[in-house]
């Protein structure tokens, strides 16, 4: 009589996402550096890291101060273009008739790209703060009210049903069923809405503005300043990565509404 002997299963390598995501970053930052030292990308192409770091340490002050620029823009039309993006998505998919009109007319526009008709936008509001905020809201608005409107959809018709034989006001409906059902459909929308925004205020700040981090970007890019463009590339990747941890943080917060959606348990 023989004896099966079981042998373990081998282990699995199991890395935490967070921890690969940190090894990524750290790889292409070191590719960034090493890359341009060994002369396998030209410096004028891509200047090292080290090098973009310290022209953004010896221009600090000049960056600073058109960021605070850039971000009075983008705060502005942030409250444009997500608040507004989700306000309206919220009311549209809770009205079918509103909801039908509406839907072709944003899903047509949304098509187009905007930045060809950023002149038009000049040719209304002039060359100043005005017209890249008008272009930045808009080209946030559209997805933020998209996705607010499709997240509105996937709602369980129960929570209606009992809102309405409650004799819920459209308010209530709005604010007490329909958002805290929605709410991981809005933060998505928030996430592309709101990076689509930074990156409308600085495409508009490239091509006419004459202040903020697109203008310094445009200006060293004529001049030749590799490190310094890459520096302010640098400054907008860090305000995309602010914008994604603030709404990482409005997610943590807003857990156990979902929760609690989730589970059907009422809310007072």
């Amino acid at each position: 009589m023989t004896l099966a002997v079981s042998t373990p299963a081998p282990r699995r390598l199991y890395v935490e996402p967070r921890t690969l995501r940190w090894i990524l970053g750290l790889i292409l930052l070191a590719l960034w550096e090493l890359l341009p030292r060994a002369g396998f990308i030209p410096s004028l192409f891509l200047p090292p890291l080290t090098e973009t770091v310290g022209a953004l340490l010896a221009n600090a002050g000049d960056y600073v101060r058109h960021l605070l620029i850039s971000l009075r823009a983008i705060g502005i039309s942030m409250l444009f273009a997500c608040g507004l993006g989700i306000g309206v998505g919220l009311l549209a998919g809770s009205i079918a008739p509103l909801r039908r009109v509406m839907l072709p007319l944003a899903s047509g526009l949304y098509a187009v790209p905007l930045v060809i008709l950023y002149p038009l936008f000049t040719a209304w509001f002039g060359i100043g703060p005005e017209s890249k905020i008008a272009f930045a809201s808009i080209y946030g608005l559209l997805p933020c009210f998209l996705g607010t409107m499709a997240g509105v959809q996937t709602i369980d018709r129960q929570y209606l049903v009992v809102a309405r034989s409650m004799r819920a006001t459209r308010w209530q409906m709005i604010s007490r069923v329909l958002l805290p059902a929605a709410i991981p459909t809005v933060l998505s929308s928030l996430r592309v809405g709101g990076a689509l925004v930074i990156v409308g205020v600085v495409v508009a700040e490239m091509l006419t503005s004459a202040e903020g981090i697109g203008y310094l970007i445009t200006r060293y890019r004529t001049m030749l300043d590799s490190p310094r463009v890459f520096a302010g590339i640098l400054v907008v990747v860090a305000l995309v990565f602010a914008f994604d941890g603030l709404v990482r943080l409005i997610e943590y917060r807003t857990r156990n509404w979902r929760l609690s959606m989730r589970s059907g348990e009422p809310r007072n």
